[in-house]
């Protein structure tokens, strides 16, 4: 494909993008905003010192052609000084898309997924409401125990609390696993292979996992013994049966296995009645809380909120926002 045609798709790619959107350069993660499109230039404009800067046509026309002449692979830190907008800005084209782990920008054979995140893909509405959802409970509950105790010093809490602690973290961990993975079914359905998709606060990539299993028994044996292989080579010895035969003799297990213990907790109740107690409890202190005292909470989780953007923000060379 000519140039000059990619250049006027990446143009149209610009021209949707909304007018908030931010992009961030691959190597020193520098945030910026298209400010003007032209048909010879890019005006962009960074985030934090306001300069606006020109990029021209023909740079990215070079970038396009070494790109293209190292097998549709460029290194990124091959760049000149201050070149990093441009894999930026062309990254957005359907075809090419940077891997800031490998540290290139590559031309793909099949457009690929937008990585993009607007900066007004967030909600509009800052309303809260009370999901119902097992792990919302739980971790508000965790949340309450974490404020009251000194969980940095474990040794010197008493059992009762160690017990609750144990009990809250097993319950959080085990229902965010549900919802985590009931979002990554529905998420393997929007991801392409090999192709890293970035939110606010983190990245996340589709990727295949293999499992191996052996056909049936005479078929593998035969197989291999076409192949060469004495089949008294890959016969070994079945646990399984070696459990049923530990049941017919006097053999002990310490006979046939080397035992390792090893002592761990596990939760084995949980008492619901008495965290529906104290998280209605939670609930209405919130609900309760009205005037300054309210007012300086909700500034306190925005200015908490703030911090913990600014700090789990995943930054990568392609995808817009933060």
């Amino acid at each position: 494909m000519p140039f000059i045609v990619s250049w006027h798709t990446l143009l149209e790619e610009l021209e949707d993008l909304p007018d908030d959107a931010e992009l961030v350069t691959p190597l020193s993660h520098k945030r910026f905003q298209i400010g003007d499109i032209q048909e010879h230039r890019v005006i962009i404009e960074f985030a934090e010192s306001n300069e606006k800067r020109p990029l021209q046509r023909e740079q990215f026309e070079t970038l396009f052609q070494r790109i293209k002449g190292s097998d549709g692979r460029f290194n990124l830190d091959r760049l000149p000084p201050d070149g990093d907008p441009y894999p930026a800005v062309l990254s957005l084209h359907p075809r090419f898309e940077i891997n800031e782990d490998a540290g290139v920008i590559i031309e793909t054979d099949e457009p690929t997924t937008s990585s993009r995140v607007d900066a007004d893909s967030t909600p509009a509405s800052t309303d809260r409401t009370e999901p119902d959802l097992d792990v919302y409970a739980d971790t508000l509950l965790l949340v309450d125990a974490l404020e009251r105790y000194d969980v940095t010093a474990p040794e010197e809490l008493e059992t009762d609390t160690l017990v609750n602690l144990y009990t809250l973290l097993s319950d959080v961990q085990r229902n965010a696993n549900n919802l985590r993975q009931t979002v990554a079914d529905v998420l393997l359905g929007r991801l392409h292979h090999d192709r890293p998709v970035s939110g606010p606060y983190g990245s996340v990539q589709r990727t295949t996992r293999r499992n191996r299993s052996l056909k049936d028994d005479d078929e593998v044996l035969e197989t291999l013994e076409d192949a060469g292989i004495d089949r008294e080579r890959v016969m070994g010895v079945d646990r399984s049966k070696v459990d049923d035969a530990l049941e017919v003799t006097e053999l002990s297990e310490s006979d046939v296995y080397e035992v390792d213990e090893s002592e761990y907790v596990r939760k084995a109740d949980v008492d619901e009645e008495v965290k529906e107690t104290r998280l209605q409890g939670l609930k209405d202190q919130l609900a309760a809380t009205d005037g300054d005292e309210a007012e300086e909470l909700r500034e306190e989780i925005e200015d908490l909120e703030d911090r913990i953007d600014e700090l789990t923000s995943f930054r990568t060379g392609a995808e817009v926002g933060e």
